[in-house]
């Protein structure tokens, strides 16, 4: 393999591995801020069982949370190393508006999620109940902000907008245009419905796996219907989003469309392909299984609706082969996300939100789904990322003349470096959370002694100095 096909490469199993992390934490604070909130609603209540099943629901996912924001941070922070190593040429030609966003998103956003941190992982007990509600607001807020700001850059990657060139070196025109490009509005509600989604069958999942196992009793019912409610109202919502998204898609990248849809030659009424091999060598689909007009339908809202094909693009289109993919098992993952929020829903409220009278099998199949976010963010990353070649900013810049000169075997050492250490950290969070989900009075009891063993102020003053390093 070449340099730039590596290189590619290193930087997809990075942002692979990152990508899963900042989905989790994006949606998490706000949940904990829901389940903080309905723990002072009821700890005056009538039933203490109640308070403090919301008690150790907020206890125990602020576990999983920290832990998420960690991994997030350093695969964030190795990420960024390679626009220097492997990708010189794209802060030469573009960083006066990547450099500022970037700037933007730890100056507003990790700087806020790290101060407030501290408070709430210590806090509890040494502050006023005010304050440490307001340290889980801001810090469900700063990884909003931060999304924010991550995905203005990577939209205006794709639909390049407030700009100027002089001497080959993109400038500011205007930073509204730059931040509202055309794409950013749907691709920022695509991303934070897409957290909620992976976080809401993540809490679903861990604690069926927890009923399964028979721990958990506290928090273990009121999680799983936290969960499957959001998911049961979220996955339509997205499903509109990701209409819309379409038609977004269709007007400002209509090669994505077609590499998507496997579309060679323009045509009206195109068909809607379940299956497919798309050949781009030979430039044609084998062993098709489609729909009269569907694929029309559905991008155009005209079953006669024109989509052009990849034919009228030259070279300058995506590889259809990893897109036509990816599209579908995103939106096949969606469509079992769907049934299973639906069904589960409607299954749990009939046994009165008692998961031991659901069955058996719905919960395995909730205890499978419990990573089903991660496939398809990932995919619908791939989509994105894929789609945009071969440009990295989307009809101006190509990706081979931004790509550094390192040698080969250098880059693949490097990959296979990251590759190892990240499968090994997957398998190691997985692991961690497994633990906790059967042992959380474990996890509880540990927290506890934590909160009582650290003085007031340390642990907060502590965190703020460590996001300030990082």
């Amino acid at each position: 393999m070449d340099a730039l096909i590596l290189a590619r490469m290193q930087f997809a199993a990075n942002i692979t591995f990152h990508i899963l992390f900042p989905t989790i934490s994006i949606g998490m604070g706000w949940l904990l801020l829901f389940f903080r909130v309905r723990w002072l609603r009821t700890r005056h209540g009538a039933d203490p069982a109640l308070a403090q099943g919301w008690l150790d629901a907020y206890r125990f996912w602020t576990k999983v949370f920290a832990l998420s924001f960690a991994l997030g941070v350093v695969s964030g922070i190795t990420m960024s190393f390679q626009f220097g190593t492997n990708w010189p040429g794209f802060m030469e030609r573009v960083g006066n508006i990547a450099g500022p966003l970037l700037g933007y998103e730890v100056l507003t956003a990790f700087f806020l999620e790290a101060g407030f941190l501290g408070v709430m992982l210590f806090g509890h007990g040494k502050v006023s109940e005010k304050v440490h509600l307001m340290a889980t607001f801001f810090v469900a807020f700063g990884t909003t902000l931060s999304s924010f700001w991550i995905l203005a850059l990577n939209s205006w990657m794709q639909t390049p907008a407030g700009y100027e060139i002089i001497d080959g070196v993109y400038h500011v025109k205007s930073w509204v245009e730059v931040i509202f490009n055309p794409s950013f509005p749907y691709r920022l509600t695509h991303v934070l419905l897409a957290s909620a989604l992976t976080c809401a069958f993540l809490l679903t999942g861990l604690s069926a796996w927890q009923v399964l196992r028979g721990v958990g009793q506290r928090a273990a019912p009121r999680v799983m219907r936290v969960g499957l409610t959001l998911a049961a109202i979220v996955i339509p919502l997205q499903i509109l989003a990701g209409d819309a998204h379409g038609l977004n898609t269709l007007e400002h990248q209509p090669a994505k469309i077609a590499a998507m849809e496997g579309v060679w030659d323009t045509e009206r009424g195109a068909p809607l392909l379940l299956f497919a091999i798309p050949d781009k060598e030979q430039r044609k689909n084998h062993f098709e299984i489609k729909v009269p007009k569907l694929a029309s339908l559905i991008l155009t809202h005209d079953a006669n609706g024109e989509i052009k094909g990849l034919n009228s693009f030259g070279d300058a289109h995506p590889p259809p082969l990893p897109l036509f993919f990816a599209f579908r098992i995103m939106v096949g993952v969606g469509m079992l996300m769907l049934a299973a929020s639906w069904l589960g829903w409607w299954l749990y409220r009939r046994a009165k939100w008692q998961p031991a009278a659901l069955p058996r099998a719905m919960l395995w199949l909730f205890a499978g789904m419990t990573f089903s976010g991660w496939v398809a963010t990932v995919a619908g990353w791939y989509v994105t990322e894929i789609g945009r070649q071969p440009f990295v900013v989307y009809g101006l810049v190509r990706t081979a003349d931004v790509a550094s000169k390192v040698p080969s075997s250098m880059i693949a050492l490097t990959l296979a470096l990251y590759v190892t250490l990240y499968l090994a950290l997957i398998v190691a969070y997985v692991t961690v959370l497994k633990y906790m989900a059967e042992k959380p009075d474990e996890v509880l009891e540990s927290d506890a002694k934590d909160q009582a063993a650290t003085p007031a102020g340390a642990a907060t003053s502590g965190r703020v100095a460590a996001g300030g390093a990082a």
